[in-house]
């Protein structure tokens, strides 16, 4: 069984995925590191040198690489149920979990982060909240495609395992 974790940026998917690896007995896959491991250089800098589509395109391929795992949870970038097939085909291949955040709270936690964001670099503190509200409604479409969906505020380990092992 593949797990699929997405969500907003800072909503906790990293987290999250190995806390759910290790309640499960799973392995643990961040599509953002191995991406980082396969091209050698980081998601910030990628965005920077080579532009967001073609970032999205080498990060869907990895995406259907995951087919071959098993018994495995994927935390997934923010954005990558939003590009190309890519939340109809994890929907079809796994059981996808949406880590639901207020805007708010994705704010307070974007604010206080120390890893670099290129969709938010260059955002004032006044532009940010409005940034954050919009593309938070841009996704929707996507992130309210998935199996289950989660308030993340709780992350009751425990209690989102029962749900998954229900859909398994």
């Amino acid at each position: 069984m593949r797990i699929y974790l997405i969500g907003y940026m800072a909503s906790g998917k990293s987290t999250i995925s190995g806390k759910l690896a290790r309640a499960l007995g799973y392995s643990r896959v961040d599509l953002d590191e191995m991406f980082e491991e396969r091209y050698k250089i980081t998601v910030s800098d990628f965005f920077y040198k080579y532009g967001q589509q073609n970032f999205r395109q080498l990060e869907s391929q990895l995406l259907k690489e995951t087919i071959s795992l098993n018994n495995a949870v994927i935390s997934c970038g923010g954005g990558t149920p939003c590009f190309y097939d890519n939340m109809y085909w994890m929907n079809h291949n796994g059981i996808t979990v949406y880590l639901k955040l207020p805007a708010e709270t994705l704010l307070s936690r974007l604010q206080q982060s120390r890893k670099k964001r290129p969709l938010i670099a260059g955002k004032s503190t006044e532009e940010l909240p409005g940034f954050i509200k919009e593309q938070l409604r841009q996704r929707n479409i996507y992130y309210s495609q998935a199996q289950i969906i989660f308030a993340a505020l709780s992350a009751d380990i425990g209690h989102l395992k029962e749900l998954i092992l229900a859909k398994s």
